[in-house]
């Protein structure tokens, strides 16, 4: 998530080195080791747990409980915990989640089924992690 951070802020937003907020990317990598990686990791065992088996049925299966179950969930966590770290009151983090996260919702479902139905079908569970760390 720092990589995604330092690419965003480098080619995005075109900030240049100088103007590179380091603070903020060091919260991305906190994030992505203290959050996102434990949870999504945890999450893909339970996912295979509940869906064994490497066919295209069981991707497509995989990816439609990730999509519709989980994604939903893990994104509502994951704003206001981005929120809170950036130092928002637990009111402007609320409104400020009731704002972005249906569009962010949204945004999520142009790319990660996609990218989900290749990781599962593709990607044995122990690697599963990093494409979707990388696409992050």
């Amino acid at each position: 998530m720092g990589l995604g951070d330092m690419i965003s802020q480098q080619l995005v937003e075109r900030r240049g080195l100088r103007e590179h907020h380091t603070g903020r990317t060091l919260t991305m990598v906190s994030l992505g080791c203290g959050f996102v990686g434990p949870v999504v990791g945890g999450w893909y065992r339970v996912l295979d747990r509940l869906i064994p088996g490497t066919t295209k049925v069981d991707a497509l299966k995989k990816m439609l409980l990730d999509q519709g179950g989980f994604a939903p969930c893990f994104l509502g966590c994951f704003l206001p915990l981005v929120g809170t770290l950036n130092g928002l009151s637990a009111q402007d983090n609320w409104a400020k989640l009731q704002r972005d996260y249906p569009d962010a919702l949204i945004t999520n479902y142009y790319l990660w089924p996609t990218v989900q139905l290749a990781n599962f079908y593709l990607v044995p569970l122990h690697y599963r992690g990093d494409p979707a760390s990388t696409a992050l």
